[in-house]
């Protein structure tokens, strides 16, 4: 089923990044945060001779829960059942917002608390609940910028990144209720205390949390986030009521799985060895932690995605965000150009298959990138995005002919040709026959071609065959 939400992107990316572009101090912040998270990235991963060994384990994992979504999602539900909580489901983003909003105005509340959750974002969970009276409260200490800022989030793991230190210091100092502006400095320690005053309150009078999750345990029904600050601790241990919004490729088989991706995540994200908090709870307890559990499995697009036997790695991804800080396009223009809340190289592919490449502007998302491959060498899942992203980019030509392009045709016959020596040197000899008049003169290039291949020639000369081959050169090298 087709995706619905905040995952479409609502203006065509060319046009997107002329603003950003001009924009130097967005530029500054966006190349300052992304390589220091890169080079500790780097000095992380370096310490484990494994690594390679590690990012092949979790691509494979994650293939296995792909080939096996639909068993393993019954399996996770009968553990969380088991375990004391209500496990929902949700075909899109519509289906979901309705579920969290019927489940909070059930117990009576009018304000959440949030742990920091893609998922929550793509279906647009804050704004269906500010719809139907009822305040969501960011608790992670970017998305709470963000949030107080009335913007939206630029980054996978640092939604504030395009943001230095005055400015959130000037965004606290307007926005944030309580706070001691005379005080307040733009000092990284300052700024901190300022969110933590303003939160602590809000933890300790909180009924409901609202949460994603980085993994799911199938086997046990477990679920997992991992943090930096302790709010999301804050978030699952305080209230009474415990929502969890949890997109169904989230899943691992079973509980010995996380020792992969406990070191894969923390290093491809935060360039850490370790998270200061992994959170893991399975159901509910008497007399520990909420009272009331409930995951809302959502699928929005995802299924779909799952269809494409191409496309379909990019559902392995852990969200850690590692291709985004080695983008050189994302790099210069920052998540927002983008128009999607998944940015970057790997939303330049998941929000087009999750809610179709013509939903919106997401058609030219897929010519967002260079194709330089860098993504792919700092993915911790070997998503192969410059794979997905042609892929993407062909898919979307063939849709709006109708029909496989000329280009596609005749690679597929060339492709045949050059699968057999024969065949090959036949073609050769042909097409040197063939453009024997046009070599008159010494030219051995060709500056316009006749339609379809005048494509070629609009930007670019196209050589002509080789007046001899290396073959027929080998062959009569000792001649003469």
């Amino acid at each position: 089923m087709t995706g619905t939400g905040n995952i479409v992107a609502r203006q065509p990316f060319p046009l997107a990044v002329r603003t950003r572009l001009a924009d130097p101090q967005l530029r500054a912040n966006l190349r300052r945060a992304t390589h220091t998270i890169r080079d500790k990235r780097l000095r992380m991963v370096g310490e484990l001779p494994d690594w390679e060994a590690l990012r092949v384990s979790g691509a494979a994992i994650k293939d296995d829960v792909l080939a096996r979504l639909p068993e393993l999602l019954d399996q996770f539900e009968a553990a969380a059942t088991a375990a004391g909580a209500t496990v929902h489901w949700a075909r899109d983003a519509e289906e979901a917002c309705a579920v969290v909003t019927r489940l909070v105005r059930e117990t009576g509340t009018d304000e959440v608390v949030k742990v920091k959750s893609m998922a929550t974002q793509e279906i647009g969970l804050n704004e269906a609940l500010e719809a139907a009276g009822i305040a969501a409260v960011e608790t992670d200490l970017a998305e709470l910028i963000v949030q107080l800022a009335d913007d939206q989030p630029s980054h996978i793991l640092v939604p504030a990144i395009h943001y230095n230190r005055q400015q959130i210091r000037d965004i606290f100092a307007e926005r944030m209720p309580g706070v001691d502006v005379s005080a307040l400095t733009d000092e990284p320690a300052a700024l901190a205390e300022a969110a933590r005053r303003h939160l602590r309150a809000k933890f300790l009078s909180a009924r409901v949390a609202v949460s994603g999750a980085n993994f799911a345990v199938a086997e046990t029904g477990t679920l997992v986030v991992v943090e930096s600050e302790g709010n999301g601790r804050m978030c699952l241990t305080l209230p009474e009521t415990l929502i969890s919004v949890v997109g169904i490729e989230k899943l691992l088989p079973s509980f010995r799985d996380l020792e992969v991706f406990l070191q894969l995540l923390p290093r491809s994200s935060t360039g850490e060895r370790m998270n200061p908090y992994t959170s893991m709870w399975t159901g509910v307890t008497d007399g520990d932690g909420p009272r009331q559990m409930h995951i809302v499995l959502v699928d929005n697009g995802r299924t779909d995605t799952r269809a494409d036997p191409v496309g379909r790695q990019a559902l392995r991804c852990i969200r850690c965000s590692a291709c985004l800080n080695v983008c050189p396009v994302y790099e210069r223009v920052g998540g927002h150009a983008y128009g999607s809340v998944y940015p970057g190289p790997i939303g330049a592919i998941l929000s087009p298959q999750m809610t179709g490449p013509d939903a919106g502007a997401n058609r030219t998302l897929p010519y967002a990138s260079t194709l330089c491959g860098a993504c792919f060498d700092a993915c911790p899942v070997r998503i192969d995005i410059p794979e997905v992203l042609v892929h993407l980019r062909q898919r979307g030509v063939d849709g709006r002919r109708g029909r496989p392009s000329a280009e596609r045709t005749a690679m597929a016959a060339m492709s045949w040709v050059m699968r057999d020596r024969r065949r090959y040197a036949a073609a050769l000899r042909a097409a040197r026959r063939g453009t024997a008049p046009l070599r008159l003169g010494g030219r051995g290039r060709v500056r316009h071609l006749p339609w379809p291949l005048s494509g070629w020639t609009a930007t670019r000369d196209a050589p002509l065959p080789a007046a001899q081959t290396f073959r027929e050169w080998w062959a009569g090298r000792g001649r003469g």
